[in-house]
């Protein structure tokens, strides 16, 4: 346990008959629960800031949406340099070393959160630096996918990825129930509005712990970095990891790379945020920033001087592969969309159904508190649950029929799912009692969030099959790197629509796109002569 690995051929049967599997097996279930808190770490915001506005935190909710889009940027950002980390400073140093980095935000949240006069500014911070979690999934995909025979790369992508995205899930179980006792100690705060849990409705009143929604993750970190260190293992082969430093060397790698990240997220934060709340003010368009964000890292890393910006130049030859740029496209329909939407469902169920929209002098207004309206804390972890539960029958259902042909039936899906649910974020959103709404556009949700997860698992496996063992882990994490923006793009596009008073042009949108993701996935993938007829 622990050591290098020198020889991994997992493609020999009798190999992984005999010491492939065992070790392999080790590594993932290793892997699952320290990218498991990765997901919780990056998305706890969506959670947090519900019960912020429940406890009668002074910032108003525009605000509140910036710290999640804040998160979501950095932890896509993040992504890039991390798909490089395994060939360059190995899995057990990269897992470790990133997994231990989560006990920053999660310790400064629990700090921040105890004092009601935090200013703006430091949350900014901690949701800057929870970015981690949402960087650490492109590693951990790359790492485990290297693990593997390419004959159940969907079962053990899907079951990493998978039971990894039951983070999100878990986290949305978790912060409510933690929050209602003292587990840390500390001083308590009184709920201004009702809060809810998995198992019901808290009423105003009650003493909450907020605190604990950061420092509970501790609990988890500190053994999983201890398991990491221990029990998983550096590949040393050519295709993997052939030059890999000292695990001091290692870890100043992964920080030096880390580093660019956060520099370009932080410019294209600069750029999009208002000055009120720490921006240019510029307001420069998102989509102009996230493509500036993209290529500036992309150069920064291969600025790096040495054997890293040389190893970095070989990884890069996946720019040159065409399926790298549709595989991109298809996985951000996927993932993009499972990821965004986890971190913008609780505060839109809170905004457009905890609110009645009533008409004052001829103006539709959104301020009055529903009474009726659902608890965001009870129902927003459904979706996620079961986008995660889901994900690894996609794979082991791409594994059997191909990936390409599950893609394309699930595709068709999230469009009918999306435009179901724009109707009835319609009807909710200009509704004096917009809770008879909530069920049929939960519904809709939850079925939109378990085609994201089936199409999570099966292009996935398409990526293993259509790239050689070289290319499929950067590969891998590029894709997972360039989709991980949802977090960003759609509570950003919820945000702006909400405050338009048009939430269903958001769900449009995002329609739309998936109409375009079935074409290139028929193109590539399905048609008579495709590239790789379905992979």
């Amino acid at each position: 346990m622990g050591q290098d690995l020198r020889n991994w051929n997992i493609e020999d049967e009798s190999y992984w008959a005999s010491t492939g599997k065992a070790i392999a097996t080790r590594n993932l279930w290793i892997s699952i629960p320290s990218l498991l808190c990765g997901f919780a770490v990056w998305l706890y915001w969506g959670i947090i800031t519900v019960q912020m506005i429940n406890l009668g935190f002074a910032f108003e909710k525009s605000e509140l949406f910036t710290l999640a889009a804040i998160a979501g940027l950095t932890g896509a950002t993040l992504r890039i340099p991390s798909t490089f980390f395994i060939r360059i400073a190995g899995g057990r140093n990269t897992i470790f070393f990133t997994t231990a980095l989560l006990m920053i935000p999660a310790a400064g949240a629990g700090i921040a959160l105890q004092n009601p006069d935090t200013p703006l500014w430091q949350f900014q911070i901690l949701a800057f630096l929870s970015g981690i979690g949402g960087g650490n999934f492109s590693s951990s995909m790359s790492n485990i996918s290297f693990f593997y025979p390419k004959k159940i790369q969907g079962y053990a992508l899907g079951m990493n990825a998978g039971l990894g995205n039951f983070g999100v899930t878990t986290m949305q179980i978790v912060i409510p129930l933690v929050m209602t006792f003292g587990l840390f100690g500390g001083e308590s705060r009184t709920l201004v509005n009702t809060s809810g849990t998995l198992i019901g409705k808290i009423p105003a009143g009650t003493e909450t712990y907020i605190q604990n929604a950061g420092l509970v993750w501790l609990l988890a970190l500190v053994p999983l970095a201890f398991l990491g260190w221990f029990g998983m293992n550096n590949i040393r082969d050519e295709h993997v990891s052939p030059d890999i430093p000292n695990p001091l060397g290692a870890f100043a790698t992964i920080s030096g790379m880390l580093f660019i990240g956060f520099v370009t997220a932080a410019f294209g934060l600069w750029l999009l945020l208002p000055a009120g709340v720490g921006g240019s003010g510029f307001m420069v368009s998102k989509w102009i920033v996230l493509p500036i964000v993209i290529a500036l890292t992309v150069l920064g890393l291969k600025m790096i001087p040495g054997s890293v910006g040389q190893n970095l130049s070989r990884q890069y030859r996946i720019f040159g592969n065409k399926h790298t740029w549709a595989m991109t496209v298809i996985y951000t329909m996927t993932f993009g969309s499972f990821i965004g939407y986890s971190a913008a469902l609780a505060l839109t169920i809170k905004v457009v159904f905890g609110f009645s929209h009533i008409e004052v002098d001829g103006i539709l207004t959104h301020e009055t508190v529903n009474a009726n309206g659902p608890s965001a804390l009870m129902f927003a972890w459904m979706g996620p649950f079961i986008g995660a539960l889901i994900r690894p029958i996609g794979g082991m259902m791409a594994d059997r029929l191909g990936g390409a042909r599950v893609t394309q039936w699930i595709s068709i899906v999230m469009v009918a799912s999306a435009l179901g649910v724009a109707y009835f974020i319609q009807q909710a959103y200009a509704s004096a009692t917009p809770e008879q709404y909530f069920y049929p556009f939960l519904g809709l949700f939850l079925i939109l969030f378990a085609a994201t997860g089936i199409g999570n698992g099966s292009t996935f496996r398409t990526i293993a099959v259509v790239f050689d063992k070289e290319q499929a882990g950067p590969a891998l994490g590029w894709t997972a790197a360039v989709a991980a923006y949802g977090a960003f793009i759609i509570p950003k596009v919820f945000g702006e629509q909400l405050k338009a008073g048009t939430p269903e042009y958001a769900l449009y949108g995002f329609a739309i796109f998936y109409a375009v993701c079935i074409a290139i996935n028929w193109w590539f993938y399905m048609r008579p002569g495709a590239y790789v007829k379905n992979p």
